[in-house]
């Protein structure tokens, strides 16, 4: 029998809470106990009785009591002059003062220039992300929320190809029986014969609701592993089949396998001819993707692809855990519809130990965004910047498109915005392509800047003006809905545990604001009156209920399409126009793109085809690995996690290593046409040869925050080398995981020295963007014709020495 949420006496108690943020992690809502000894949280241990994770907890959590206590958490608003901005200059303040000054600058900036003067940047991952839309439309009345990875290459990129093929489904996920009680053993849970791992690490990230060592659990029960990753990681190393593809070309390889599967007729033909569209011509199309294509292309032998498409396809039941990877390349949405395709052709969606789909978003949330768009004047919404390049994407996403509004901030005239709203974000540091270009557009641009965060970063530094601070999820009350709402088979509750000084939840800081600025928006008086009316409205449980039960499993349906349970009105099939699954997407075709999956290089990948190749740099660049000490750019104020990972890391293969003169813990110096970035080297043979695996988001807050310094921020961001416009023509995606490069031995480096900062370099020129464009989706990529030469940056005396 559970124990009850809170028990002990008053200065020495428990609670039993869901983890999620902050500090920052995805939404999987870990169990955890928080013991409480006079009104200080003293440790954390998992929690037994929680149904998902059963106790197991990773490092962050473990370490929560060194953050909530951190000397450098900022517990009290804060302000600083315009003029000091950059400089490290903050005084406390009073959350009155606080929140009048924000209501009185924006009621200025709005009366002069417009509502949609004023924009909202948010993050990723974060309990925050849930309410930055709101924020932008219910608090400030703007349509202008802005997430600044170019294409959003995070979860969005994702869930618009699983629509485009299903419908609105939610995110695919792995079935890990995560609805039951009895988990596992539940009778109408079927064990996976076979769980492929492609382009993901769940171990390290738990990505966005699935609990990574769900997997472990099966395994131990017999379930087999494939593995599609260019190293060689923990799950790899114990699979069936690892194949170590060059980044960014996972659609080569989906195509392939599709191919084998359809030509050897190891589909489910009953299942395409009842409910596939368009499968004749999707059988065409993957034809042009021979296996023996595919393997010159990846890299890896012909034989581990028919071996891998065989398995999958004869694995009674097998399911997919499609990762970060699939967003982060130049052609991972077409990548995405393959892997929709196979695992539908197979008969692996919707069954026990397939893939698992929402019937409908079933958060409260996602509606409550949805809702909060009447705030805003008719056609606002759809009229954003960016809705005639990447139409699509303005119509299916919250937030706007990240590079028409990057190009829109930096052209001539004057822009529009004047004031920015920083809900939990970090973007210099942690996910702004070229990021000294938004570096520039936050000093320029505005007016007004606010932020909302736990301690300060190199972006609340440069540009902003007020600091509210955060609290932790120890020190609020909160719900945490698995994939943002989207396929959930369980929620959790957030049980407030301890008070540290004056921080507030994001939603209690959306409410103080919203109540001032746009009251008919917020009738609420308290967050726990707002989580009470839409957990009953949605699940028909009152906040206490939840609160007491901590994590609360909704029952889960198989197979809905064939009851109509996908649909909302009600007949059999898919929630698609065609109500069928879309082999040829009917979604993307209406929008003016190719339907049908294909695969191009990335332009800058280190291959001779590519069409912006530069010999200068041969090498494969790829970024965003996880580790288990720090969720993207936080957690580097944390002694003991530091003490496990103190450095910006880079991985290479020892071919490389000895090829390239570098020795393992030295430091290294990643460059190529866009920048470069100085990290510690990790020489280690489970990294293909030819690959360099770069960690992100890194900066320094033990150096001078104030500017130029950016605590080191510059040193070592590995951002500078991604650009921006690189995303699909829908205006989706990036090339996190398929840049180029090289490297070499870093030359006045060494550990505990701080370096300084690098001049910023000139952003890029206009005809340099046109370029980029033209050879990828602004133009018909076979008929490309660019002289990389003309606009790549020479090279520098390091790198030519190397050569």
């Amino acid at each position: 029998m559970a124990e009850n949420w809170k028990t002990g006496t008053e200065d020495d108690y428990w609670v039993r809470s869901c983890a999620w943020s902050a500090p920052g992690c995805h939404p999987v809502g870990c169990g955890v106990k928080l013991h409480v000894v006079d009104g200080k949280l003293v440790e954390v241990k998992g929690d037994e009785n929680h149904p998902i994770t059963q106790g197991r907890l990773c490092v962050r959590c473990l370490t929560l009591p060194e953050y909530v206590y951190n000397p450098e958490r900022i517990v009290y608003p804060m302000k600083r002059a315009f003029e000091d901005r950059g400089l490290d200059r903050w005084e406390r303040i009073t959350w009155d003062e606080a929140i009048d000054t924000i209501v009185e600058k924006t009621q200025e900036i709005q009366a002069k220039y417009g509502n949609d003067s004023v924009i909202v940047f948010g993050g990723t991952g974060r309990e925050a992300c849930l309410y930055g839309p709101a924020i932008s439309s219910a608090v400030f009345r703007t349509p202008y929320y802005l997430y600044c990875m170019s294409g959003q290459a995070c979860y969005g990129p994702r869930n618009m190809t699983a629509a485009s093929v299903f419908g609105n489904i939610g995110y695919p996920e792995i079935d890990y029986a995560a609805w039951s009680p009895l988990r596992y053993d539940d009778p109408g849970f079927t064990l996976p014969e076979l769980i492929v791992v492609w382009g993901k690490e769940p171990l390290a990230s738990n990505p966005d609701g699935l609990f990574g060592h769900a997997i472990v659990d099966m395994m131990k029960r017999g379930t087999k592993l494939a593995v599609i990753d260019p190293r060689v990681t923990w799950l790899g190393s114990r699979a069936e089949l690892c194949l170590q593809v060059r980044p960014g070309t996972d659609g080569a390889l989906a195509m392939a396998c599709c191919n084998i599967i359809i030509s050897e007729e190891l589909y489910d033909k009953a299942l395409v001819e009842q409910w596939v569209y368009g499968f004749d011509e999707f059988a065409e199309r993957v034809k042009t993707m021979s296996p023996e294509r595919a393997a010159e292309i990846c890299q890896i032998d012909v034989e581990d692809i028919y071996t891998f498409a065989r398995l999958y396809a004869t694995s009674k039941p097998a399911s997919i855990a499609w990762g970060l990877a699939f967003d982060q390349q130049f052609t991972g949405t077409q990548a995405g519809q393959c892997v929709m395709d196979m695992i539908f052709m197979t008969g692996n969606m919707d069954v026990p130990g397939g893939n698992t789909c929402g019937a409908s978003h079933r958060g409260f949330l996602g509606k409550w965004r949805v809702d909060t768009q009447s705030c805003l004047q008719p056609g606002e919404f759809v009229g954003r910047i960016g809705k005639d390049e990447y139409p699509l994407f303005n119509h299916r996403m919250f937030s706007g498109q990240p590079d028409a509004f990057l190009e829109h901030f930096e052209a001539d005239e004057p822009t529009k915005f004047r004031m920015a709203y920083f809900s939990n974000s970090n973007p210099i540091a942690c996910n702004g392509n070229e990021s000294e270009r938004w570096y520039r557009v936050f000093k320029e641009r505005f007016e007004f800047g606010v932020a909302t965060d736990l301690f300060m970063n190199p972006t609340i530094m440069c540009c902003c003006d007020i600091f509210l601070p955060v609290s932790t999820f120890a020190e609020h009350n909160g719900l945490v809905q698995p994939y943002y709402g989207g396929n959930m088979q369980y929620q959790g509750t957030i049980n407030k545990a301890v008070t540290v000084g004056e921080a507030k939840s994001d939603l209690e800081i959306s409410l103080l604001l919203g109540k001032r600025l746009n009251p008919e928006a917020w009738p609420w008086e308290t967050a726990e009156d707002f989580y009470e009316e839409h957990c009953y409205n949605s699940l028909g449980k009152h906040f206490d209920e939840l609160k007491e039960e901590v994590c609360y499993q909704i029952p889960y349906e198989y197979k809905k399409y064939e009851r109509g349970l996908m649909r909302p009105d009600g007949y059999p099939g898919w929630n698609s126009s065609t109500a069928m699954v879309e082999f040829r997407s009917t979604y993307i075709e209406d929008y003016g793109e190719d339907p049908l999956p294909y695969f191009k290089e990335c332009p800058y990948a280190p291959v001779e085809d590519a069409p912006l190749h530069d010999d200068r740099y041969p090498l494969s660049l790829t970024t965003g690995m996880r580790k288990y000490t720090s969720f993207h750019s936080e957690h580097r104020q944390i002694e003991s996690l530091r003490e496990i990972d103190p450095l910006p890391w880079a991985t290479i293969n020892p071919a490389d290593a000895e090829k390239y003169g570098i020795v393992d813990g030295e430091w290294i110096t990643i460059e190529n046409m866009f920048g470069k970035c100085n990290m510690k080297v990790e020489v280690r043979n489970n990294v293909k040869e030819g690959v360099v695996v770069a960690s992100h988001a890194w900066w320094f807050p033990e150096q001078e925050g104030s500017e130029p310094h950016l605590y080191g921020l510059w040193d070592s961001d590995v951002n500078k080398l991604i650009p921006n416009r690189l995303c699909s023509p829908l205006g989706f995606g990036s090339i996190h995981d398929n840049m180029c490069c090289t490297i070499y031995p870093c030359k006045g480096q060494s550990d505990g020295i701080e370096v300084p900062s690098p001049q910023l370099e000139k952003p890029l020129m206009p005809k340099h963007l046109e370029l980029v464009r033209d050879a990828t989706n602004m133009g018909d990529p076979e008929k490309i014709v660019v002289n990389a030469k003309y606009y790549a940056q020479p090279a520098t005396a390091e790198s030519q020495e190397v050569k």
